[in-house]
């Protein structure tokens, strides 16, 4: 059981114009492998132009701080992806005089670069004969195989892999890995796949079987765990409280107020405790406003507090100086709409 060639007609036809398909060059490749780890490209692409406007060379990636490069990437979430790719930049420049390794296997070793994105920076600038598996490779491969087996499964994944690594055109694996993803994104989709206009329908067993809906499979999900976390946006003479998250935990190396996480449910009757634990008036401290924040595999619950005055004034700086530093995007609205809008409330 082969590919059928129409695949490649089909992608020369149909594929997205996308910046980093024009290039062999692997800085750019790896840079946009790494944006789109759970991004949408649509996304993603405002965020790789801005990235090599700014870095137009993984030398002068190497030389940022990680400040910059965590502003460059607000928005895109997932921030220990930014953490690490600053950390390859500089290892690739000090440790490999700024030119890439060429093999999956070498590039699996640096920080951030896992299976997928080595194989697919091999592949598209290198040419190296390694098949490419991500989400969309893993669900053409279970619906053309008629697969039953976990794609989110140890079992399922070395399975895929070694199926996709069979199934690979060697001759030109950067077209064979490409049109497979670009299938899986456009055509051979999640929900409602686009069977009718699939290049490959007569020799897919799901499409013959008629349960495209069924496959692939996938093992449920962790439960979402909830977490609850008081922030105190505490201000006076145009300073105001901030730190830096780290611990490794969600939002590493970002800024955030002074905080107080608590293990279940909790409102402005809240306020009392608050105040007991960081030492300052009780009457100074106001409700703001409670939101959520969906992260992967958590739901954040986000409770803002205003406090007149600053509850130290060891971890302060310029209001101003704060709205240029790398925030989590729900903590760098709020506080631009109190800098916009004192009494902004909801």
């Amino acid at each position: 059981m082969k590919i059928p060639p129409e695949l490649y007609i089909w992608y020369a036809s149909n594929a997205r114009e996308l910046p980093w398909r024009n290039t062999r060059n692997p800085y750019h490749i790896w840079l946009s492998e790494i944006m789109l780890q759970q991004t949408r490209v649509e996304q993603a692409l405002p965020y790789y132009k801005r990235f090599l406007q700014r870095f137009p060379a993984i030398q002068n990636l190497a030389d940022a701080g990680q400040e910059e490069v965590f502003t460059l990437w607000e928005g895109l979430g997932y921030y220990r992806r930014a953490a690490n790719l600053l950390r390859t930049a500089q290892i690739i420049v000090h440790h490999y005089n700024g030119r890439f390794p060429s093999t999956a296997q070498a590039l699996e070793k640096l920080p951030g670069i896992g299976h997928y994105t080595a194989a697919a920076i091999a592949s598209l600038a290198f040419d190296e004969p390694v098949a490419v598996l991500d989400g969309n490779v893993m669900r053409v491969l279970a619906r053309f195989t008629g697969s039953h087996l976990p794609v989110n499964s140890s079992t399922g994944q070395k399975h895929f892999r070694q199926l996709a690594q069979n199934f690979l055109n060697k001759k030109n694996s950067a077209l064979h890995n490409q049109a497979l993803m670009e299938l899986g994104a456009l055509i051979c989709t999640p929900k409602n796949p686009r069977c009718t206009h699939c290049p490959i329908q007569n020799q897919c067993t799901a499409y013959n079987e008629k349960n495209q809906t069924l496959l692939p499979v996938k093992i449920k999900k962790k439960p979402i765990k909830n977490r609850y976390i008081h922030y105190i946006y505490a201000s006076a003479n145009k300073l105001i409280n901030i730190q830096i998250r780290t611990h490794n935990d969600i939002w590493q190396g970002l800024y955030e107020f002074p905080h107080l996480e608590t293990k279940r449910k909790s409102g402005i009757n809240f306020r009392s405790r608050l105040a007991k634990h960081f030492g300052i008036n009780r009457q100074n401290l106001k409700f703001i406003r409670m939101q959520t924040h969906l992260l992967t595999h958590r739901k954040l619950h986000l409770y803002f507090w205003k406090y007149e005055g600053l509850i130290n004034t060891e971890n302060t700086v310029p209001i101003t100086r704060a709205q240029q530093l790398p925030m989590p995007v729900p903590l760098k609205r709020f506080l631009e709409n109190q800098t916009n809008n004192p009494n902004f409330e909801i």
